[in-house]
């Protein structure tokens, strides 16, 4: 898909969501990246051939809470 240069890695890749960004829909909350990718706000990820990413935010050490 990519027609710049340097190409941005696969869909298959590990740093696949450093693609560039095609189109954003904040609004929607996804956005489309120039390997096929769609990244959700959530960060799931939906790839081109069909397969889920799960969303895999970082926690927040600051937010989590523990049973006292």
């Amino acid at each position: 898909m990519c027609l710049h240069q340097p190409p941005c890695p696969s869909a298959d890749s590990a740093d696949r969501e450093s693609a560039r960004l095609v189109a954003h829909h904040p609004e929607q909350g996804w956005s489309l990246l120039c390997n096929g990718v769609v990244l959700f706000e959530d960060t799931g990820e939906l790839l081109p051939d069909g397969r889920i990413i799960a969303p895999h935010r970082p926690l927040d050490a600051d937010r989590v809470m523990t049973a006292a």
